[in-house]
């Protein structure tokens, strides 16, 4: 009967391998190792490793003061109120948005560019009824009626809350 040939393998070191990969990634890694050299040099020459360090070294105490300051009602307040801000930029058109800022911008421009004397009454009325204005008056006001509905629900509601509570 044949006998089986024993093989036996030196023990794997992931230590060698690793510090020879290490050994090699200068060489095989230049450009990107100096990239990376002059990154930091960059960071320390403005001050931002020193500041990095400075955050560590008191990371708790940065950590307890921002978790005070978020603990605020007032904090809690604007976090609500970005939130809000937030879901009600998602739900505007961004086209509409966009023509928006670009209006508000030309008529800054605009008012800016006019003679030193503010217009007089009449050259204003005259503006007020051509078809532009009248459309973002009507925008407006629709604004304001459904802001004025809101305001009134809202303080029905709040006066109902109070009498509960009571």
């Amino acid at each position: 009967m044949a006998r089986p040939i024993p093989l036996e393998l030196p023990p794997r070191d992931a230590r060698d391998a690793l510090c020879d990969r290490l050994q090699n990634a200068p060489v095989e890694h230049a450009e990107a190792v100096l990239a990376a050299y002059e990154v930091l040099q960059g960071l320390h020459d403005r001050g931002v490793l020193e500041l990095l360090r400075g955050a560590l070294t008191s990371s708790d105490k940065i950590l307890e003061n921002i978790v005070g300051a978020a603990g605020t009602p007032e904090a809690i307040g604007a976090m609500r109120n970005l939130l809000i801000l937030a879901s009600a930029l998602g739900t505007i058109e961004p086209e509409l948005l966009k023509g928006l800022v670009h209006a508000l911008s030309q008529g800054l421009a605009q008012a800016r560019r006019q003679e030193p004397n503010p217009p007089g009454l009449w050259a204003l009325l005259r503006k007020l009824r051509s078809k532009d204005s009248r459309r973002a008056m009507a925008a407006l006001t629709g604004v304001l009626e459904m802001a004025g509905r809101n305001l009134s629900v809202e303080s029905a509601d709040s006066r109902q809350l109070n009498k509960s509570g009571d």
